[in-house]
């Protein structure tokens, strides 16, 4: 099991499975591409040990596990880390499972047995929506920029509005938005006068 990252950019993916065979192969595979960290887990309760202390990009989580439920373990994954990202891995699908996995807001699937090309799309497609894998202050922009640009649009108000409000350029306030530059501190607390919330409310309310 990977102690460390072993590069910051380095996705973290905790692998939860009773089979240790299939633990290895994965954990083989994973490391060899080269892209992301793995810890594998054959027990729910050292899984939920290790990501309290970090917490995974991405949990790759078998449903079937003797007596443990699947199931269970995903509400508490959903539970203790909101927006993780899980991807169900399972030797006995079917359609009902697939609709009631889904419902528990899992990013994917994966019936037992898939190829490496599949893992390796279904992973490559979890990293892109959740933007993993790039520097947190590339994320903070993101993020940031998204959030002052859904409380302009919850106020129907132009970017010319914004930056009339917080006397700001309209090219500042378009960069902020798309993510192009972090807002100094004068001008995100200038933003946040202008929507009448406190800066700390906008962090808050980012989830980063």
């Amino acid at each position: 099991m990977s102690a460390e990252l072993a590069h910051p950019s380095h996705i973290d993916v905790a692998v939860l499975d009773d089979d240790p065979d299939f633990l290895t192969y994965l954990e083989d595979f994973l490391t060899d591409e080269g892209l992301y960290a793995v810890r594998t887990f054959s027990k729910p309760d050292d899984l939920y040990e290790a990501a309290d202390d970090r917490r995974p990009d991405i949990v790759l989580l078998d449903m079937k596990m003797g007596e443990t439920r699947g199931d269970t373990v995903l509400e508490q994954l959903t539970t203790r880390y909101p927006g993780i990202c899980v991807i169900i891995v399972t030797g006995y699908p079917s359609l009902e499972d697939m609709r009631a996995t889904f419902k528990l807001k899992v990013f994917d699937y994966l019936a037992k047995p898939f190829s490496l090309a599949q893992l390796r799309l279904t992973l490559s497609n979890a990293v892109t929506q959740f933007g993993l894998g790039r520097a947190m202050q590339d994320k903070l922009r993101e993020k940031l920029g998204h959030r002052i640009r859904i409380l302009r649009a919850e106020r129907d108000w132009s970017l010319k509005d914004l930056a009339a409000a917080a006397k700001l350029s309209v090219s500042q306030i378009s960069s902020i938005e798309r993510g192009a530059n972090l807002p100094s501190i004068e001008s995100l607390l200038a933003i946040a006068r202008a929507f009448d919330l406190k800066p700390s409310e906008i962090l808050a309310s980012i989830d980063f």
